[in-house]
């Protein structure tokens, strides 16, 4: 395997985690915002406030994108490295 293959393929690689990664970091980052902001006009320090929010909305948003994540890495492996493997 070239060198080139092997870091356009690890490009592919972690552009993929990243857009599979993505829709959950962004809804955790918008919950803790919220929240945070919620505990500062409140006053309330109630540290399982931080963490089952969080925790439901990356439950929602993993159950909601898993086909998408799906789709997206059975992509990656059919279409870049099963060739790969196959092709030597």
């Amino acid at each position: 395997m070239d060198d080139i293959v092997f870091y356009d393929t690890l490009r592919q690689g972690l552009w993929v985690a990243v857009k599979i990664s993505t829709p959950i970091l962004v809804v955790a980052l918008a919950v803790g915002l919220i929240v945070g902001l919620f505990q500062a006009l409140t006053s309330v320090q109630e540290l399982t406030l931080t963490f089952v929010p969080k925790l439901a909305a990356i439950m929602i948003v993993f159950w909601a994108t898993m086909g998408f994540m799906t789709e997206t890495l059975t992509g990656f492996f059919t279409d870049t490295l099963i060739p790969i493997i196959v092709g030597g």
